[in-house]
């Protein structure tokens, strides 16, 4: 992998554009490498789908993030949807998780920086058997926590960066974490027994009802922090035991829950919650947790 070398006399020469320099400052040369490295018009942009290190050298530099964590596996046997991943960004001008602003952006001193990219949960399998949470996200000082778990029949949602799904009958979804994500909502009784959805990095999941079909997965969040936008973070739909259908995950990667079969998992590199699965069998097991990412990006002022 190539090395670029970052001048910061760059950023103040003529022509230099006085937004970007007052946003992000380079203090002084310096080399960077780790990830996969693309480049989008004044940035380079680091992408890491596994862990690894960011390595600085020769200075510090200024970077912006965006750090989601894995999603929550789906619970089985009328099993609540996995939360999303928890979900923090420092991109000027978007939100980080649960509907706060963006962070503020890091400088990073030469040394090597922990990139570690959280692992989607594993989905319930069988009869009321709860999924597992997914995974932290860390870059340098900044952890996005792993996502809730979706509950099997009769259980409470795990908390995470975004709340997982409760099972169905009237048991609470699980909680997110302020600045991270939102909510998962609760199942309920019969005669349909829906199962809660996970919650979303910008939503909560959708409430049921004894009539309703599964809790649908709360929606991720949009960012261009790799150029083109994408939405990650999104819960996975709850399973239904009876009657209807389950939910759907939601917007961003969001497993589908069922109500016969097993539930789809989350997208990968999303840190989305898997659906949650339907009536009380063996065979209907609940979708996992997409795996997390790590990006990160800085000026583009010169090459080495």
């Amino acid at each position: 992998m190539g090395v670029l070398a970052i001048s910061g006399a760059g950023l103040y020469g003529v022509g230099a554009d006085p937004s970007i320099r007052g946003c992000l400052n380079q203090t002084s040369q310096a080399t960077v490498t780790g990830g996969t490295l693309t480049v989008d018009g004044a940035y380079f942009v680091r992408t890491f789908t596994s862990s690894g290190s960011l390595v600085v050298a020769d200075g510090s530099v200024e970077v912006e993030y965006l750090v989601v964590a894995g999603g929550g596996g789906g619970g089985g046997g009328t099993g609540g949807g996995g939360g999303a991943g928890g979900y923090r960004s420092s991109v000027v001008g978007e939100s980080s998780g649960g509907g706060a602003s963006a962070e503020s952006p890091l400088t990073l001193t030469p040394t090597s920086h922990t990139v570690t990219v959280g692992a989607g949960g594993s989905g319930g399998l069988g009869v009321a058997v709860n999924g597992t949470p997914g995974s932290a996200s860390v870059f340098s000082t900044i952890t996005s926590t792993g996502g809730g778990r979706g509950a099997g029949n009769n259980t409470a949602g795990g908390s995470g960066g975004s709340g997982g799904g409760a099972g169905a009958q009237n048991f609470s979804g699980g909680s997110g974490i302020v600045n991270q994500g939102r909510n998962g909502s609760a199942g309920n009784d019969g005669p349909n027994y829906p199962a809660g959805g996970g919650g979303g990095a910008s939503a909560a999941a959708g409430n049921t009802t004894i009539n309703s079909n599964g809790g649908t997965g709360g929606d991720g969040v949009a960012s261009t922090i790799s150029s083109s936008s994408v939405t990650r973070a999104a819960g996975g739909g709850g399973g239904v035991f009876a009657i209807g259908d389950g939910g759907n995950g939601g917007s961003g990667g969001g497993g589908n829950g069922t109500r016969a079969g097993a539930a789809t998992a989350g997208d990968i590199h999303t840190g989305s919650g898997g659906g949650g699965s339907g009536a009380n069998s063996a065979v209907n097991t609940g979708g996992a947790g997409g795996s997390g990412i790590v990006i990160i990006r800085y000026l583009r002022t010169a090459v080495a």
